[in-house]
């Protein structure tokens, strides 16, 4: 019979503990991309812009919808598409869940929030009033996660990225908001998601632009 060496015997419960580790970040659950919300009448884009998770409209079942309910009587006409519904959401310490704040458009109100992947394909929702008559809904995935981009934060509100001009520079980078490429060699978008046959139609795009994300008034 073998007998390992204790000194061995270390090594291999040491290398255990650094390989846990070193992978257990890569296998974090990410929030970003697009997600349909449970009714089906609308996806959220959700992605990471000045360090905090924000979620706004991407895609609407019904094109042409307006805030009618906001009881701010400026924002009443203002489009439902790019609308910001997730709100300046935190990272929760210890735990793959953000914290924040998010918008419901039936009622014109805004809620305390909590998001929270569950595995890669679905997304918790959980909002409260006043700490408690607390409920949620359960987001499917229907687009890619969004990478950070090595310039970190979106355009300056007012610069020219931020107006929708294009960037003078010939290779400009993705902002944290933007978007993979549909059209990429390989790349599959998931089946049955909202503008998958039409996805070069996204005039959202990159929500870290928004004028309410850049420049945030809630």
């Amino acid at each position: 019979m073998l007998h390992c060496p204790r000194t061995f015997a270390r090594t291999i419960a040491f290398s255990g503990l650094f390989l846990a580790t070193v992978l257990s970040p890569a296998l974090a659950a990410d929030p970003t991309g697009d997600w349909k919300v449970a009714d089906g009448v609308a996806t959220i884009r959700v992605a990471q812009c000045n360090g905090n998770m924000w979620g706004a409209v991407s895609w609407e079942k019904t094109p042409g919808g307006k805030d009618k309910n906001n009881p701010d009587p400026a924002k009443q006409s203002r489009p439902t598409l790019g609308m910001p519904i997730l709100i300046d959401m935190k990272k929760k310490a210890g735990a793959d869940a953000w914290e924040g704040q998010v918008y419901n458009a039936k009622d014109g109100q805004l809620y305390s929030s909590t998001i929270k992947p569950v595995g890669t394909d679905q997304l918790e929702i959980q909002g409260c009033v006043l700490g408690f008559l607390c409920g949620g809904e359960t987001w499917t995935r229907v687009g890619p996660p969004i990478p950070v981009s090595a310039a970190g934060n979106p355009a300056a509100a007012g610069s020219p990225a931020a107006k929708g001009a294009a960037p003078k520079s010939a290779a400009p980078q993705k902002t944290t908001g933007a978007v993979a490429p549909a059209t990429k060699p390989g790349q599959k978008q998931a089946a049955g998601a909202p503008g998958a046959a039409n996805a070069s139609a996204d005039t959202v795009g990159d929500i870290c632009l928004l004028p309410d994300i850049a420049r945030p008034t809630h």
